[in-house]
């Protein structure tokens, strides 16, 4: 049975960042077979990841409304879509990647979202583990591409507006029902001891901890570099190793 963490906060908390690394962890662990999810528009998660996400969903979409002639007679043209985006998964880099992307053409974004949905739900069965990383802010859980998690990591900056913004993320998971079996919260890019006071509101989630703010790992952000190769000697690195045995220690 598929171990589903999805990763959830609002823009520039580092969010992605911590997915590919959690995505690293894994493959580096041989927990077994990873599918990393890269459900943000802005799709960044593949080139954190350092792979080259060479078809995404929007973008199958725009080619089969561009040339519907693509479709063969007598299939379906969701099925064929599906098996589109089947062949576009990239296992190259020893995990599965599969991107979203947002369509260019006029095509409504709500059908990416579910496209996206039931093709995860399809191809979950078959990894061990299952990293999603959301659009920043709620944008997934409003429209409930992502149903139900084992782990939901809300990731936040040490800010009040962070902080705000992860209660609200938890809020919405709850009034949407999405299942999960555990929520942490995660405090990334820290400077200093973070305030236990500001825990007020997130009784019902684990705190896994702050990562301090890693020079190393900052560096290769801003260069557009892959965190794959990140020292395994990084302090950030070593910090979320820690966290990560609790995400899925469930397991």
């Amino acid at each position: 049975m598929s171990f589903v963490i999805a990763l959830a906060g609002k823009g520039g908390t580092g969010k992605t960042t911590i997915a590919s690394l959690l995505v690293k962890i894994l493959k580096e662990a041989d927990k077994g077979s990873v599918l990393a999810v890269d459900a943000d528009p802005n799709s960044n998660l593949a080139e954190f990841l350092g792979v080259k996400a060479e078809r995404t969903i929007g973008a199958i979409l725009d080619e089969i409304a561009e040339n519907p002639d693509k479709v063969p007679k007598g299939m379906p043209k969701d099925r064929f879509i599906e098996y589109e985006v089947e062949k576009a998964l990239d296992e190259s880099a020893g995990y599965g990647i599969l991107t979203m992307g947002r369509p260019e053409g006029p095509g409504c974004y709500c059908y990416v979202n579910n496209l996206l949905r039931n093709m995860v739900g399809k191809l979950i069965k078959d990894y061990d583990y299952v990293v999603i990383d959301n659009e920043a802010g709620l944008e997934h859980l409003s429209r409930r591409t992502m149903r139900n998690a084992d782990s939901l990591v809300i990731v936040s900056d040490p800010t009040q507006a962070g902080l705000r913004a992860a209660k609200r993320i938890l809020a919405l998971a709850g009034e949407l029902k999405i299942k999960t079996n555990k929520k942490f919260l995660l405090i990334n890019r820290a400077r200093a001891a973070f305030d236990a006071r500001n825990l007020k509101g997130f009784e019902d989630v684990v705190f896994l901890g702050e990562l301090p703010e890693d020079e190393e790992i900052l560096k290769l952000s801003l260069n557009g570099s892959s965190l794959a190769g990140l020292d395994d000697r990084s302090a950030g690195l070593e910090r979320l190793k820690e966290m990560a045995k609790k995400i899925w220690q469930s397991n």
